[in-house]
C-alpha cells in the first residue's frame, strides 16, 4: 500500500500543478475578451479566431480542471445524504462510485473523442467561420481532460482504500481550512513576501 500511495501523491502533484496552470488560462480567456471588446468598439473591427480562442481557453479549463476539482473534492456531491452515513460508509460509496460509473465513463469518452481529435489531426480541419482557428487541438482535450480525470479517480481510489484498511487518513475529511481560506493565505504570505522584499531593496 505504501507504494500506490506514493503513486497515488504523484498524480496529487501532477494534477494539483494542471489545476493551477489552468486558473491563469480564466485570466487568459478574460483579458483576451476584454482586449476583443475594446478594438470592436474602438475601430470597429474583430476577429473569429479571437472570438474562438475565448472558449478554446474555457474548454481547456473545464477539461483539465476536472482532476484537479475532483483531487481537492470541489465537484458537486449530495451532501444532505451523505452525511447522514458514517465516513467509512461514504468511503466506501466513492470506491463503489469510482470503479462502476467514473472509470467506465472515462474509458468510453477517450474512446469516443480520441478518433475525433484524430480525424480533425489529418485532415487539418479547420473552423468553418471565417478567419477561425484550427479545430484539433479543442477535440484533443476531449481525451486527455478525460485521461487526467480517470488518473485523479486512481488517486482517490488508493486514498480511500488506504483509509477503509486503517492505512490512510479519510480523504473526505474536510476540517481543516477550506479552499478560498488557504488561497488567502497564499496572497497574504506572497504580499508579505513582496513587502519585505520592497524594503530590503529600498534600504
Amino acid at each position: 500500500m505504501s507504494f500506490l500511495l506514493k503513486i497515488s501523491r504523484l498524480i496529487d502533484g501532477i494534477n494539483d500543478l494542471i489545476g493551477k496552470l489552468a486558473m491563469w488560462l480564466i485570466l487568459a480567456a478574460t483579458l483576451i475578451s476584454a482586449g476583443n471588446a475594446i478594438i470592436r468598439k474602438i475601430f470597429g473591427t474583430s476577429s473569429n479566431a479571437w472570438l474562438e480562442i475565448q472558449w478554446y481557453l474555457f474548454a481547456a479549463v473545464f477539461m483539465l480542471g476536472g482532476g484537479y476539482a475532483f483531487l481537492r473534492n470541489a465537484h458537486v456531491r449530495i451532501d444532505f445524504i451523505s452525511t447522514k452515513f458514517s465516513q467509512r460508509t461514504r468511503n466506501w460509496i466513492d470506491v463503489i462510485g469510482i470503479i462502476v460509473f467514473l472509470f467506465p465513463l472515462c474509458i468510453m469518452m477517450v474512446m469516443e473523442g480520441w478518433p475525433v481529435f484524430e480525424r480533425a489531426w489529418t485532415s487539418g480541419e479547420m473552423s468553418s467561420n471565417a478567419g477561425g482557428l484550427v479545430r484539433w487541438p479543442v477535440y484533443l482535450l476531449i481525451p486527455a481532460g478525460f485521461i487526467i480525470l480517470m488518473a485523479q479517480g486512481v488517486s482517490e481510489l488508493i486514498k480511500r482504500i488506504a483509509y477503509i484498511t486503517g492505512q490512510g487518513p479519510d480523504p473526505l475529511d474536510h476540517t481543516g481550512p477550506s479552499e478560498t481560506e488557504m488561497l488567502a493565505k497564499e496572497i497574504a504570505q506572497a504580499e508579505h513576501q513582496q513587502a519585505a522584499s520592497a524594503a530590503a531593496t529600498s534600504r
